[in-house]
């Protein structure tokens, strides 16, 4: 028979179990990542039917291409992308198909639309998503490298969300993927400096105009058929959350490093065919010969490094790592190098899957995932063994690699992780 003071106790110890496994607090004055938000054009692609429908579109008949795509196809992991390229705009501007035409000035057009509508889309959901108003907005922070024009796409999607005049707007452009945790930067950065600011930072690509019929002399442009896809994500950031708030992420420290004498190994310029895209076969082994020695130095931005605190300190394994997943090959080379576990990237390689890489946009998606893995884990009845690498860890690293090569890296907490509920 069970008394009323067993259960009693049994509540006590219920209840501060639940408390122990509650989100963790934010510092004050430090920038927390508020809300997410993430936006796709309409044009959904299965990698299974990439080849055919990309060689049907660009009229090659080349069967010596059509192998190679079909072979990078499925060493990218791609399922599923999203693409502002259609049938229905080809059929409008059939010169995009066509070899040496000059056509920057249509996919411009095409671009220039389609971001602006992908990051309003984005920006809109992270806002719901926030519960707070448009009119809080203090800061916008817009990067993309899929547009040109004066005046730029911050301009349009502060117009296009009906913001406040007195806004003030940064825009990064031709950060490739590392734009999006550049942007993140930038939005601590603004969001500390003001206290009481809420800064929206908004991403988003399209590969329009990359698109082009294949060529023997242009191998690389089938990397970026099978690899790339477009969208937009959007954040919302901010010092000192209101009860009403819900933080994700504490962004601890940031850092940027850009490799002497590697500038190019990610190439694009713009030209009057469109832009012409070069990547380097050994962007993965640069990056693992320089990720270990990055990462060292953000983990010293711990506040235990400079007291040397022995079991307090960061080790690979006590931490996550939300990378943007640039290919296969880099994440793989970056588990190898740094000794992780298969699961620590696994938001990385969900992301990668789902979307392809979408250049500043993926790091979004990336901390989407981890949202997603938390929640799941907090409204399991029971808790479940858990995967490899995947216990949920406080602090951790969020990385990006891009043209330069640059790195971008912040320190940061995972405020969704429950860690005394194991």
């Amino acid at each position: 028979m069970v008394s009323a003071r067993d259960v009693d106790v049994d509540t006590t110890t219920a209840a501060n179990k639940q408390q122990q496994a509650t989100c963790l607090a934010p510092n004050p004055g430090k920038a927390t990542i508020l809300a997410l938000g993430h936006a796709f054009p309409q044009q959904l692609v299965m990698q299974d039917y990439v080849v055919e429908g990309f060689m049907r579109n660009t009229n090659c008949n080349d069967p010596e291409l059509k192998e190679k795509l079909a072979r990078l196809c499925k060493t990218t992991t791609v399922k599923t992308r999203y693409v502002v390229m259609s049938d229905e705009i080809l059929k409008s501007y059939p010169e995009l198909a066509q070899e040496g035409l000059p056509t920057m000035k249509q996919r411009l057009d095409i671009s220039n639309k389609a971001v602006t509508q992908m990051a309003t889309e984005a920006s809109l959901a992270c806002v719901k998503a926030w519960g707070g108003d448009l009119s809080a907005i203090t800061h916008l922070v817009y990067v993309s490298s899929s547009e040109a024009r004066f005046p730029g796409g911050d301009l349009h999607l502060a117009r296009a969300l009906g913001l406040s005049p007195d806004v003030r707007r940064v825009m990064l452009a031709f950060t490739g993927c590392s734009g999006g945790v550049a942007g993140l930067r930038v939005a601590k950065g603004l969001a500390e400096s003001c206290p009481g600011a809420r800064v929206l930072l908004a991403t988003s690509e399209t590969t329009v105009a990359g698109f082009r019929p294949p060529s023997p002399d242009r191998p690389y442009d089938l990397v970026g058929v099978a690899l790339f896809g477009d969208g937009a994500g959007a954040a919302v950031v901010g010092t000192d959350p209101t009860p009403l708030e819900r933080p994700l992420f504490e962004l601890h420290s940031a850092l940027q490093r850009f490799l002497p004498d590697t500038e190019k190994t990610i190439d694009g310029r713009l030209t009057e065919e469109g832009i012409k895209f070069q990547l380097g076969r050994e962007l993965p082994h640069i990056i693992e010969a320089h990720v270990e020695s990055f990462c060292q130095k953000l983990i010293k931005e711990h506040p235990a490094a400079a007291a040397a605190e022995g079991d307090n300190m960061l080790t690979y394994d006590k931490m996550f790592w939300a990378v943007h997943p640039g290919g296969p090959a880099i994440l793989t080379k970056m588990e190898g190098r740094l000794g992780l576990d298969g699961g620590k990237l696994r938001a990385s390689r969900s992301a990668l899957r789902d979307f392809g890489n979408a250049s500043s946009n993926t790091i979004v998606y990336v901390l989407e995932n981890m949202v997603e893995e938390s929640r799941q884990r907090a409204e399991a009845p029971e808790p479940e063994p858990e995967p490899e690498g995947g216990q949920e860890c406080e602090w951790g690293l969020i990385l990006a690699f891009g043209p330069g090569i640059t790195f971008e890296g912040i320190l940061a907490r995972n405020l969704q992780a429950r860690l005394g509920a194991n």
